[in-house]
């Protein structure tokens, strides 16, 4: 088994048991208590809606909306790490049937785990900051996903088929 295929595989796995290991935290820790005040915000908000408390109201669906971000986000984050390992381990199956060199599959691979780390770890980050860093981060990564998603079709492409 090539370094690149283990990397993808054992990668894979690694970033499934991250995204576990996170979603199990968010579940015990988290969850229940932002689901708590998101409830509690909508139903403040539609009250002082109800009692022509334009200003309340506002109040009220604004912190919805800073939960309901921040609760998103928590969600995308793991799923996305188990989604993005799922393809890690598929492609790290069949990946010696991709036709590039080994110094360019070893390059693909890590550039596909590293951002299949990063760009979950944006989006994560940006539950704390809504700067410009969080964002450059989700966007390296993604930008390293797609990138070596494409170099690896490349390669696939031009291997062999089988008859």
């Amino acid at each position: 088994m090539s370094t690149a295929r283990r990397l993808l595989i054992f990668g894979g796995i690694g970033l499934a048991l991250l995204g576990m290991i996170y979603g199990l935290w968010y579940a015990v820790f988290a969850e229940h208590q932002e689901l708590d005040g998101i409830g509690k915000s909508l139903a403040t908000g539609f009250s002082a809606a109800g009692a022509r408390d334009p200003r309340a109201a506002e109040d009220a669906l604004q912190q919805y909306r800073e939960l309901k971000y921040t609760y998103d986000r928590h969600v995308d984050v793991h799923g996305h790490w188990i989604g993005l390992a799922m393809l890690l381990m598929v492609l790290g199956i069949a990946f010696d049937r991709v036709e590039l060199t080994e110094r360019m599959k070893m390059l693909l691979s890590a550039g596909l785990l590293l951002g299949s780390l990063l760009f979950p770890l944006g989006v994560l980050l940006q539950t704390f900051s809504h700067g410009v860093a969080p964002q450059a981060v989700a966007v390296v990564g993604s930008a390293l996903v797609i990138v070596s998603l494409a170099g690896m079709t490349m390669g696939f492409a031009r291997a062999p088929r089988s008859g």
